[in-house]
């Protein structure tokens, strides 16, 4: 709950006060904006998960802001504040995408019970998102996994600036995929057809990084027996991904910069000024702004590459994308090694998913690679992990049956909606109609779906 963000659009500013400070006693965070194009502002520029919107506000009027945040983002649910004698303009909002609307002066246990099935509604429709995403593949993102509001948020950054011709700092700890997020910031972009270059600035010594980003003339130095192009070169009317670039010399950090701001360079022991036409992407593992503090990097090209700024989470964070992860490293090893893995039994799962990741999806694409490879039955149990995750386990029912992965993950989701649903119909006193309403499915799907989860009253 903590991380939901609730914008509170309203001209009265007691109302204003009243309200977030009860909101935040709920454990929610809360903007505030005593108009609506100020309330627009902060949603353009903003992370918010839920509107409360007063419908009466000079200026621009609670319909109008309704129809303008929905063309923000179709997804952000509002609820409408209204008068006692305005119920025909409640009804009107709703129809124009309102989730919902409460009446002056509202009951707060009334309006926290509303903001708590309005989230709801948010999950539901993300999560059917997502699952329409699995179906089809993910291709877009390409090997981007995972179905945790963590990975939501990059994946809608990602789209958000894919086609923008923008430069992007990318963060995180190592092996956390951030070379994947380059890949599919490149493959969304308008530069999609041209060429995606990756330039990993750790692994070279620093002149021998500047000679392969810039390239060199003959002669330029002992051995350089004929031109070559740069990467930077090689990387015209495409992407350049500038992979550890915190571990850059400041002398090629000066360089880099020129190129930011100026698109041309020299190749080393050259005269010719050489231009390009290259959106740069960088990424890094250390603590920038420390970096700087310290002068082992430039603040002004700090600044240059960071326009958009994507962190991408450690695995330890989002510990319910470990079946989804697992599951697809599975399936690449099978094909690699010739397996039939086909499962992971419930005491292997739960090791994998209370381990810390230090060297996150690389170190858990590593081990599932040697567990596909050392396995002899087509089941990884907690026997085939190594000793540090078996160590970090829980103590299961011996009784248990191994499951595949596909179930594992599949249970997961069902219980988190099983658990919205029967939630649901308790607050509605078990009105099948409202209850539907409230979480924007068919009567008949909510039929079906206490059906199957076999929820009793």
């Amino acid at each position: 709950m903590a991380d939901n963000v609730i914008l509170i659009i309203d001209d009265d500013r007691g109302l204003r006060v009243s309200l977030s400070a009860f909101l935040e006693k709920k454990g929610y965070s809360t903007l505030t904006a005593a108009t609506a194009q100020e309330g627009l502002e902060i949603i353009e520029n903003n992370t918010v998960d839920l509107v409360l919107l007063d419908i009466r506000m000079p200026g621009m009027d609670g319909i109008t802001a309704l129809k303008k945040i929905k063309e923000i983002n179709s997804d952000l649910n509002v609820i409408i504040i209204t008068g006692y004698g305005s119920i025909e303009t409640a009804v009107e909002a709703m129809k124009e995408g309102a989730v919902d609307y409460v009446t002056k002066p509202f009951n707060l246990k009334e309006l926290s019970s509303k903001i708590e099935t309005s989230l709801k509604i948010k999950y539901m429709v993300i999560k059917n998102k997502l699952d329409e995403r699995e179906e089809e593949g993910r291709e877009s993102f390409s090997n981007l996994i995972g179905k945790s509001k963590q990975m939501q948020e990059v994946y809608e950054l990602i789209a958000k600036i894919a086609r923008k011709d923008v430069t992007v700092l990318i963060l995180g700890e190592s092996g956390v995929g951030k070379e994947m997020v380059a890949k599919a910031i490149h493959q969304n972009s308008q530069r999609k057809d041209g060429p995606f270059i990756k330039v990993n600035c750790a692994a070279l010594p620093d002149q021998l990084l500047e000679s392969e980003l810039f390239g060199y003339e003959k002669g330029a130095f002992t051995g350089a027996s004929r031109q070559k192009k740069g990467m930077f070169e090689l990387a015209d009317g495409g992407t350049i991904f500038l992979d550890e670039i915190g571990d850059m010399s400041l002398a090629t950090q000066a360089k880099i910069l020129r190129v930011l701001q100026e698109h041309e360079f020299q190749r080393l022991g050259g005269e010719e000024t050489i231009r390009v036409n290259v959106r740069v992407l960088a990424a890094t593992n250390i603590d920038i702004q420390q970096a700087i503090e310290r002068g082992k990097f430039r603040e002004d090209l700090y600044y240059r590459l960071n326009v958009v700024r994507i962190n991408m989470p450690p695995l330890r964070e989002r510990p319910e994308d470990i079946p989804l992860l697992t599951n697809e490293f599975i399936k690449e090893y099978n094909q690699k090694h010739n397996k039939e893995i086909n499962g992971v039994a419930p005491d292997a799962m739960r090791l994998l998913m209370s381990y810390d990741w230090p060297g996150n999806v690389r170190e858990l694409k590593n081990i599932c690679e040697q567990a596909v490879v050392l396995n002899d039955s087509n089941v990884i149990t907690a026997a085939d992990l190594p000793v540090e995750i078996r160590g970090k386990g829980f103590n299961l029912d011996a009784n248990q049956s191994n499951q595949s992965l596909k179930d594992i993950t599949k249970n997961l989701t069902s219980e988190i909606e099983r658990k919205i649903i029967t939630e649901t119909l308790e607050e509605t006193g078990w009105n099948r109609n409202e209850t539907a309403q409230k979480l924007g499915i068919t009567p008949r799907t909510l039929y079906n779906k206490i059906k199957e989860y076999k929820i009793e009253r």
